[in-house]
């Protein structure tokens, strides 16, 4: 039996649950979250979708933590929700000590599990969840590669007029306003995207794509939900399923691109083992250069996140 666990029954989480049931990924999906109620009702109102949906997914609901037991990948979108005017380094010091409590249940209850981390700020935050945990690095990893990349797609799409699923494209580095997509490597049905947009729209489009989070924020209130949640979907599916797919993970680099000790968005082999294979893309100077102060940052976040950690 497979069994996929999500900490956090929030707006995030329970996309993220009803997807798996939707598509029948997993045998049974546990939603975790500490509000009453909260959990039961929306895993019960899941459950009865899947008679319609025509899947045998079990969806459970609880406020037990240790209902994570058994579970083969843990998802966790638990955390404070970005704010207007808020960036994801201000959710540090909230989200650390949620990450802690989450982090140590896992360890104690589900020790073999793998753990998808959401919750912002992702990058700081998967390291950390790592450091807690002290599991093997291809046993924890983050999502945020997709839903940059699926953002970029999207406003790709949107100028040249042409279906999303032509689009293919790759974003590295940290989930932030200094990410870096890279257009170099980006094509439309297998053709090089120079050939549908010009330079100058472009940059625009690059531009959008790293402050994407912020806009739905400003135009919500609140972080957006149905492409974080279907995006760390695909990662589980990936995984469960043994797919070997090449997707954009948050992964803990050991010399690549220049860079260790530290979680970055790169492209990855996705299978049975969590992350399989980091790969490495050639980058010109300017790619070098903006690849170098997105990670310079998050260095910083995590050196704070270790001191943060040393005071809870």
């Amino acid at each position: 039996m497979t069994k996929v666990s999500v900490i956090g029954a929030g707006k995030v989480g329970e996309i993220v649950a009803f997807g798996l049931a939707h598509k029948e990924i997993v045998n049974e999906v546990t939603l975790v979250d500490i509000v009453e109620g909260l959990p039961q009702g929306k895993g019960l109102d899941m459950y009865e979708a899947t008679p319609v949906l025509g899947s045998s997914t079990k969806v459970i609901g609880t406020n037990d933590a240790t209902e994570v037991a058994g579970s083969d990948i843990i998802v966790v979108p638990a955390g404070s929700p970005r704010k207007p005017g808020m960036d994801r380094m201000d959710l540090l010091k909230i989200n650390l000590k949620i990450c802690n409590s989450v982090v140590t249940n896992i360890k104690e209850n589900a020790p073999d599990a793998m753990i998808i981390y959401i919750a912002n700020p992702v990058d700081v935050m998967t390291y950390a969840a790592k450091f807690i945990s002290g599991f093997p690095s291809n046993r924890v990893f983050g999502m945020a590669g997709v839903l940059d990349t699926a953002r970029f797609r999207t406003f790709i799409s949107m100028e040249a007029n042409v279906s999303q699923k032509d689009v293919s494209a790759m974003v590295l580095g940290g989930h932030g306003d200094a990410m870096v997509p890279l257009p170099r490597y980006t094509t439309i049905g297998g053709v090089p995207v120079s050939h549908f947009i010009d330079d100058e729209k472009m940059a625009k489009i690059v531009e959008r794509t790293r402050k994407g989070g912020g806009e739905i924020v400003n135009l919500l209130g609140y972080s957006g939900y149905y492409a974080p949640g279907i995006a760390a979907g695909e990662m589980v599916e990936a995984v469960i399923k043994n797919q070997r797919r090449v997707l954009p993970t948050v992964a803990y680099l050991e010399g690549q691109y220049g860079f260790s000790d530290i979680y970055a968005g790169v492209p990855a082999i996705l299978g049975k083992n969590g992350v399989e294979k980091i790969l490495e893309v050639d980058l010109n100077e300017e790619e070098k250069a903006a690849l170098n102060t997105s990670l310079t940052s998050v260095k910083k976040g995590i050196e704070n996140m270790k001191g943060l950690l040393n005071e809870l």
